[in-house]
């Protein structure tokens, strides 16, 4: 018997998911999300579910612990419904740079949200470009991590760039998917050494390759307050770089991210809608957005009908 399928959207993404459920043809599943006056969330499911595979699209982004919270009731209605599964796809992970001890007495909150999200019955979780790799480690249960080069290179870098330009990580951590991404265009590589004092707070120390004449795009994660994005913009631009863009999977363009982005040599900055923009970012001439709709949504078909994700992740 052909297993039913249920699409349910959070308040933090109700583009995207929309997006997805119309290239999986199927309407969203009906639900109702409120609050109560002291600001608890409450949600009703509004379909029968037993037995079904339910899917529920939920960034865990601003206001992140309102998000974390809706996705968590969410999937224990879910569950406490008798879904036949539930798989939370979480396009961005909230709390994902929290994913080790940094100092003494400190939390390591991505395992913490990831304890959270299996004790409200969630069964799989698909997540896009985690912020470490190790988070899919802290889950018992099936997790599917995705990744937006294949959406990047089609939809925006293969259409302006060639194999004359530099890749750079702006950071050592980034060098992995920075060099992933120079391989696929067969361009060169470059990397921004920097030196991190605090959270949000960094400061570019030295640059790893040749940029002179060329045209470089940064690729990264995520932007949060854009300090990393545009240190590492000016230290190309001061070694010759003729054109400098950015590419990065979760655009949050929090605090003075968006005038800092401004203000920089950045010529253009490409995110997928992972996250939401805010208002800023969407007024901004300098910021585009690609979407992922159609890598989840081709994820979730092939979850759900039992076949091989593996080869969407590269």
């Amino acid at each position: 018997m052909f297993k039913k399928v249920c699409i349910f959207s959070g308040n933090a993404n109700p583009q995207l998911a929309s997006q997805i459920a119309s290239f999986l043809e199927t309407p969203l599943s009906r639900c109702r999300t409120t609050r109560f006056s002291d600001g608890e969330s409450f949600v009703e499911i509004n379909e029968n579910v037993r037995g079904v595979d339910a899917f529920v699209i939920q960034s865990t982004s601003s206001p992140v612990n309102d998000n974390v919270m809706e996705l968590l009731i969410m999937c224990d209605a879910l569950r406490r419904a008798s879904a036949g599964s539930i798989t939370a796809v979480m396009p961005y992970y909230g709390y994902g740079r929290q994913d080790r001890k940094v100092a003494p007495r400190t939390p390591i909150t991505s395992k913490l949200v990831a304890d959270l999200i299996v004790a409200s019955g969630v069964t799989r979780v698909v997540s896009v470009d985690l912020h470490a790799g190790q988070i899919q480690g802290f889950f018992n249960i099936p997790f599917d991590h995705l990744y937006a080069m294949p959406v990047m290179l089609e939809d925006y870098l293969r259409k302006n760039f060639d194999s004359q330009a530099v890749f750079v990580s702006p950071d050592a951590g980034g060098v992995e998917r920075a060099r992933a991404y120079s391989k696929r265009l067969n361009a060169s590589l470059a990397i921004v050494d920097k030196r991190r004092e605090r959270a949000n707070v960094s400061e570019v120390m030295h640059l790893i390759g040749d940029v002179k004449g060329k045209q470089c795009i940064i690729v990264d994660d995520m932007i949060d307050t854009a300090g990393t994005l545009v240190g590492a913009a000016k230290a190309l631009v001061d070694k010759g770089a003729t054109k400098v863009v950015a590419s990065a999977t979760h655009g949050i363009f929090s605090g003075p991210a968006i005038q800092r982005i401004m203000d920089s040599p950045i010529a253009e900055v490409v995110v997928t809608d992972t996250v939401p923009l805010n208002e800023a970012a969407k007024a901004c001439p300098k910021i585009k957005q690609v979407s992922i709709a159609r890598l989840l949504g081709e994820a979730i078909k092939r979850i759900h009908s039992s076949d091989s994700v593996s080869s969407l992740f590269a």
